[in-house]
């Protein structure tokens, strides 16, 4: 029997998932990543700006996902000397470089996704 059930599909489907891919979705594949990259992509946002433009999100999450960003080499912080005391992030150039993937994402989403996916009308 277990013969039988390691010949039903063959080795490919065993094969391992490409490091790149395994990569990219750690980081970007978590929830609040994908719309904070979006929001920074057209120009740099102040923390209080990137918690208004993205609904549901905590001002913990939020912090903590752009802390992963900048160790990642996605995102710069820049604190806006005061009064009153601001931070600014912007992508860095390997950020800015994700422009044409999210948008090849955003536009199989209008095609593939259904319209009443969660939050399919929040962001447009």
């Amino acid at each position: 029997m277990a013969e039988q059930q390691r010949d039903i599909h063959g080795a490919e489907p065993c094969r391992r998932v490409d490091d790149g891919i395994t990569r990219v979705f750690a980081l970007l594949g978590k929830r609040w990543t994908g719309p904070i990259v979006a929001v920074l992509m057209p120009h740099p946002a102040h923390f209080v700006d990137l918690r208004r433009a993205i609904p549901g999100i905590s001002e913990r999450m939020l912090s903590d996902r752009l802390t992963e960003l900048a160790a990642a080499g996605l995102v710069v912080r820049e604190v806006d000397e005061g009064p009153p005391l601001r931070v600014t992030y912007r992508l860095t150039a390997a950020g800015e470089a994700l422009g044409p993937a999210l948008t090849e994402l955003k536009d199989w989403a209008l095609v593939h996704l259904p319209q009443d996916w969660p939050c399919a009308g929040s962001a447009r």
